[in-house]
């Protein structure tokens, strides 16, 4: 009898497994003489050498389909038996890393992509770079994008765990006043970071993710102190953080990490516009090497139709805001 390990890289082992082992027992019905245990990121066979070979073979096919779309169905597993696995259109591997359009596959194979020029532009200026600045208005896609990227670097084992950071800052209010415990007082603030990820992360796994923070959401308060390694970090509604907040914020990166801080010059809620940290940053910070910035405009909203000619129409009633490069 032979005995084989096979291990699998760069994709997590539930997915390949399948949830409560789905994709295994799938497999186990097929190479019934087969002895299949799954543990860890291993598969331990025992068998003859011609249904190892076999099984190696189709479990690739699995493994490379689930990288390129995210999933398999139950009728794409019964092809896989039956022969190949038919391509799917849009192959990730069809697209490069640095300029392509789509950055993976979330939940139930849902295509994730930089829809626009300018959120293009984030994907390849972030393969080029540590730290990235997005810049634009509300519905462009900034921290849709730089959550996507975050998640592709998870899954790619690149980093370890990823961090989202918002300043606990809104016009007209203020924690104390606001019912529950500091969790439920900041979750409100930190929502679109969670829709982000619920497009992107089967419910079980995200949840896993948070309780072992592999993934940790936070108030960037809650930075001070720490070094930022192994991670993808992101900063959303940079606007609202203070010069000192800001600068404390990008001097905790460590080694190995990628940070991208998100901002609406238009949508500064602190009571001043001047004390916008991101202001003061961006006038100082470009031309380091490693640094970057892109910046979005209406041209790159992705929501509603209307929200582009909203945005147009308060541009030309309202004095623009100052641009932080002249």
């Amino acid at each position: 009898m032979n005995t084989k390990e096979i291990f699998i890289e760069h994709l997590e082992p539930t997915e390949a497994f399948g949830v409560h082992n789905q994709n295994l027992k799938s497999f186990q019905l097929h190479f019934p003489q087969l002895k299949i245990v799954g543990r860890g990121n291993q598969i331990i066979l025992q068998g003859n050498e011609v249904d190892i070979e076999l099984f190696e073979e189709k479990f690739e096919h699995l493994v490379q389909h689930i990288k390129q779309y995210g999933s398999i169905s139950d009728a794409q597993l019964e092809a896989l038996f039956s022969g190949v696995l038919p391509k799917e259109k849009n192959s990730k591997s069809e697209v490069s890393d640095g300029g392509g359009e789509i950055i993976l596959y979330g939940n139930h194979a849902k295509v994730i992509r930089a829809k626009t020029p300018n959120q293009k532009k984030m994907v390849s200026l972030m393969n080029q770079n540590d730290i990235l600045f997005a810049i634009g208005p509300a519905g462009t896609g900034k921290t849709y994008t730089a959550v996507a990227l975050a998640v592709k670097a998870l899954k790619n084992k690149e980093i370890k765990r990823i961090i989202l950071a918002r300043p606990a800052v809104e016009a007209g209010e203020n924690l104390g006043f606001l019912p529950g415990d500091l969790k439920e007082k900041i979750d409100p603030y930190l929502r679109p970071l969670y829709d982000a990820l619920d497009d992107m992360i089967p419910a079980d796994k995200l949840k896993s993710y948070i309780e072992t923070r592999v993934i940790e959401i936070a108030p960037m308060a809650f930075m001070r102190g720490r070094t930022l390694d192994n991670a993808y970090v992101i900063l959303d509604e940079a606007q609202n953080a203070t010069d000192l907040q800001l600068k404390m914020f990008l001097t905790r990166m460590g080694p190995n990490a990628k940070f991208i801080i998100t901002g609406d010059l238009t949508q500064i809620d602190l009571p001043r516009k001047g004390m916008s940290g991101l202001i003061k940053a961006v006038k100082i910070l470009e031309g380091i090497k490693g640094i970057e910035f892109a910046y979005l405009n209406f041209e790159d909203v992705v929501r509603h139709k209307l929200v582009k000619n909203i945005i147009k129409a308060y541009d030309k009633s309202a004095d623009k805001p100052e641009d932080p490069r002249d």
